[in-house]
């Protein structure tokens, strides 16, 4: 199944997708215990709730199929991020070999001997065809194309073989980068969460229906140039290991988001880089789970 977050009359509500047909959930899922969906983090809500709503929404969907009117389509709505503000994001970082080994100016990398971890920051998170804010700060903004992971349950100290359990589903995103205030100091925090900067989506694909999230292809085009194309196969921490790590340190709760790290064919890498610039349009697609794309706009002119 499909579930996203969308904007239709000023109003965020939450719905399941078939094609291009939505079904409003907020007003259809009956929730244990009398509870209602919360008007502020409702999809969140509904998925600390899945397991109870699971199969309402399942009918729905098939309701659709069979015919059913939907109650809205993707034209008539603005799509936003899933999670709009997501408890934690966080990011690996380095976790496909040949993104480490890929040559990029002023740097000499190695394979890190553990995870690297960082944070993006709410402020970065951002709707999955909404404009990418270039900063006036920097002429350094690059793109990267990642697989996300939505945790579906709250969770510590996950065993290896069980961490598939606790994961609701995938989407795609892009964990833009300013590479010179990255390169600035040995943590990477400011250079990962300018505004704008952690567009995912444009949905979440229940895990259900993906599967084995390290079999699907990932490609990015810039301008329509393909300049990223892999799969997550090669992940050298695979999402099972990168979950275990992360709950050995924290609690990971429903709706928390992982950026599960980027191929090579980054701007960086390329002589000359080739940096975003305004007018440039970003696509990043991944095998089951759909596309996002962004058009890159100068923050002085950003409406």
């Amino acid at each position: 199944m499909h579930v996203c977050t969308f904007e239709h009359l000023g109003q965020a509500q939450i719905g399941v997708l078939r094609g291009n047909e939505l079904v409003t959930l907020s007003d259809k899922l009956t929730l244990p215990h009398g509870a209602q969906l919360s008007a502020h983090q409702p999809m969140i809500d509904l998925i600390t709730h899945w397991p109870a709503v699971r199969a309402q929404v399942k009918a729905l969907t098939v309701a659709l199929a069979a015919g059913a009117p939907a109650d809205l389509t993707l034209d008539n709505v603005h799509l936003l991020a899933p999670i709009p503000r997501p408890g934690k994001t966080l990011a690996i970082g380095l976790n496909y070999l040949e993104h480490v080994n890929e040559a990029i100016v002023g740097e000499s990398r190695t394979v890190p001997e553990h995870q690297v971890w960082f944070p993006k920051l709410a402020n970065a998170i951002h709707p999955p065809f909404d404009d990418i804010v270039l900063p006036r700060a920097s002429q350094m903004t690059d793109y990267e194309a990642e697989m996300v992971v939505i945790i579906g349950q709250r969770c510590r100290h996950v065993p290896l073989e069980r961490a598939h359990e606790v994961v609701f589903g995938y989407a795609v995103g892009n964990d833009v980068s300013v590479r010179d205030f990255q390169k600035r100091t040995s943590q990477w925090t400011l250079g990962k969460s300018f505004d704008t900067h952690a567009p995912f989506g444009p949905w979440i694909t229940t895990a259900d229906e993906v599967g084995d999230p390290h079999a699907l292809e990932m490609r990015c085009w810039v301008n329509g140039e393909l300049r990223q194309h892999s799969n997550t196969r090669l992940m050298m921490h695979t999402v099972w290991s990168q979950i275990a790590q992360l709950t050995q340190v924290m609690t990971l709760e429903p709706g928390d988001v992982i950026f599960t790290g980027t191929c090579s064919g980054v701007g960086a890498a390329f002589e000359p880089p080739k940096f975003l610039r305004a007018g440039d349009t970003v696509r990043v697609e991944i095998e089951r789970l759909g596309a996002i794309v962004a058009h890159c706009v100068d923050e002085d002119s950003e409406a």
